[in-house]
């Protein structure tokens, strides 16, 4: 159902219409979550049994993230342009064909395909999701809601894992339940969107969608990001192969951003991501997204493969994290709404993650669950404070019918930082991982073939079995270094940001019409 359907005033929304809104949009993002979540501790039984390699592996997450960035720039711009909701459900219908699609594949090839299918709707809605939520709620009255938001995520990181590990665990369901069990949930969501969402009526951007563009910065990505799948695995890092990649990719964006330029309505609005705070919100997303993404997605393969425990047992493991979120993004939240001020909150974020990732850079295959807890829940406390805080301070800046394309920059350069981070740190888990593994074969007089590519591992004979899991525990922990050193970035970059006071209006305030003084007033 269009917004021109069913009009409603340029006002805000009562906090009852508000919580009848939000509830079809938390279950969207609950959806959105899971499927990554739920997947996460499934994954090494899901490769094991489609005799996958770790370069597999590492692309079932790559593409997921790699589509979802490259279309949430269009998803934004097109928020601005069209019905926000209708998008919304645009999306969940290609998120639900996608999520079939991944249940009934039959090889590592087919699978990645699907998902990275499904990372386009995932794409729209985690991003439609948070620009519905800005065009209803001013920045200063958002932190109030962030607890349900809160709660929303921790429900789906904390379930998602442990579901996948029971689903996987249990004979007559079957790992591919993981991909089904999405498709009733984002079902009722599309039902109770069209229900519920109501939003006020609002000025939209008027001009062409900027297709050009947006093919340029995903082609650009893509070719990059391959590269960096493959170097120094496939082929060396200085070698024809990697010019043949690196040099086009590079020109292909260069040529993006000429586009973007000159461009009426573009996909990544420069003129509002070079002001100051934007820029270094995007700076800050771009290091968080890539070591939260790229550390935290390897946890549940550290603890299946490094230390032998089951999807289940992942799953319960992994829940210190999940509570972390949802503890600072809750308090976090409230917090925000009481002072108008958001900056120390993801300095104080930045400086935890940081501090979380550094003490998970000692683990081994012999680390004490306990030290794992606690830099787990580090991990987590840093990305609630910082997370949804960045996208506020860049929706702050951005006028109401830019909203859409402000909200997919920032969520475009924060999933490339996730999708960059997971290529990167998965390559060079992938060569720790297989150096190990042949010294420690050597040492042991066991025949080279038999670590074997696969992450079947319980298919090796016991004396490699236990070589294998000992290279993947000992080999994460340096992926955990390196991003702790990423995340130093998002530190600078915190620090970096002016001093940032939320404004109480929906609008900005050279946005507002003279008929909204008082909203003015309070901006």
């Amino acid at each position: 159902m269009s917004t021109a359907a069913t009009p409603m005033p340029a006002a805000r929304m009562s906090h009852r219409e508000i919580l009848e809104a939000l509830s079809g949009l938390l279950l969207v993002l609950f959806v959105a979550m899971i499927s990554s979540t739920i997947v996460s501790t499934a994954l090494p039984r899901i490769l094991g049994e489609l005799n996958g390699t770790q370069t597999q592996y590492t692309w079932v997450v790559t593409a997921t993230l790699l589509a979802a960035t490259a279309t949430t720039p269009i998803w934004g711009r097109l928020a601005d342009m069209f019905d926000k909701k209708l998008l919304v459900q645009i999306a969940i219908g290609i998120f639900v064909i996608g999520s079939l699609l991944s249940g009934f594949a039959q090889d590592s090839g087919q699978i990645i395909a699907a998902r990275a299918f499904q990372g386009i709707g995932v794409g729209g809605l985690q991003a439609l999701v948070q620009i519905v939520i800005a065009a209803m709620i001013p920045p200063r009255e958002r932190g109030r809601y962030n607890g349900y938001l809160g709660g929303v995520m921790a429900i789906a990181t904390l379930a998602g894992p442990l579901l996948g590990g029971l689903i996987v665990d249990t004979s007559w369901l079957g790992w591919r339940w993981c991909f089904f069990i999405g498709v009733p949930i984002a079902v009722l969501a599309f039902g109770l969107l069209q229900k519920t969402l109501r939003l006020p009526a609002g000025r939209r951007a008027a001009g062409p969608i900027d297709y050009l563009g947006a093919a340029l910065i995903a082609i650009g990505v893509s070719v990059l990001l391959i590269w960096v799948s493959f170097v120094d695995s496939s082929f060396d890092w200085l070698s024809w192969q990697t010019f043949a990649m690196v040099l086009p990719g590079l020109a292909i964006l260069a040529a993006a951003v000429r586009v973007e330029k000159r461009a009426a309505q573009p996909v990544v609005p420069l003129d509002v991501i070079k002001q100051r705070t934007p820029a270094l919100a995007i700076v800050a997303s771009l290091a968080v997204g890539m070591a939260m993404f790229g550390g935290a997605v390897f946890l549940g393969q550290y603890f299946q493969i490094g230390r032998g425990y089951s999807p289940t047992e992942s799953g319960l493991l992994t829940m210190p994290l999940m509570l972390g979120v949802f503890l600072s993004s809750t308090v976090s939240g409230q917090l925000v709404t009481r002072t108008g001020k958001v900056k120390p909150f993801i300095v104080t974020g930045a400086i935890i993650l940081v501090l979380g990732f550094a003490s998970l850079s000692f683990v081994d295959h012999q680390t004490s669950l306990g030290a794992l807890a606690v830099g787990m829940l580090l991990v987590g406390a840093g990305v609630g404070m910082t997370m949804q805080n960045l996208v506020l301070a860049v929706q702050n800046t951005a006028a109401l019918k830019d909203l859409g394309a402000a909200t997919g920059a920032v969520t475009f350069f924060r999933s490339l930082g996730g999708t960059i981070g997971v290529s990167v740190l998965g390559a060079v888990l992938a060569h720790r991982v297989q150096t190990t593994i042949a010294a420690h074969l050597a040492e042991r007089g066991i025949p080279a073939g038999s670590g074997g590519g696969s992450l079947n591992i319980n298919a090796l004979p016991a004396a490699a079995q236990t070589v294998v899991r000992e290279a993947y525990g000992d080999a994460t922990g340096h992926i955990f270094l390196i991003s702790a050193a990423i995340g130093v970035v998002g530190v600078i970059a915190a620090l970096l940001l002016p001093s940032i006071t939320l404004r109480s209006s929906l609008d900005t305030p050279a946005a507002l019409p003279e008929a909204e003084p008082a909203l003015a007033a309070q901006a």
